[in-house]
């Protein structure tokens, strides 16, 4: 799936992945998975330790990385924005979803 397009579950699972955390299943991943592009206590963390820059531009949000070449990175709300831009930059622009995601 393109990193672009990434929303709600797929986009958090994409997110731990690159976090570093790994699960056995799509039931260990509800129960303990972070909520990365709702939460700014969890997301906050990742834009400021990546040097994500958020701005609005027309009706949507843009993010890029100081630390890779991601740029424009867009979402409805600031946090989808940044978080795809960080999978982008660590996974690529496109990923392998686990079925139950896609």
């Amino acid at each position: 799936m393109k990193t672009s397009e990434l929303t709600g579950a797929a986009l958090d699972w994409a997110v731990a992945k690159c976090e570093g955390i790994y699960f056995e299943n799509l039931e260990e991943f509800e129960m303990y998975a972070g909520d990365y592009s709702t939460d700014w206590a969890q997301g906050g963390s990742i834009i400021e330790r990546n040097l994500i820059t958020i701005f609005r531009r027309d009706d949507e949000w843009y993010a890029y990385s100081s630390l890779s070449s991601t740029m424009d990175f867009h979402g409805a709300t600031p946090l989808i924005a940044a978080m795809r831009c960080y999978v982008a930059s660590k996974l690529g622009d496109e990923i392998v979803l686990p079925k139950e995601l896609t």
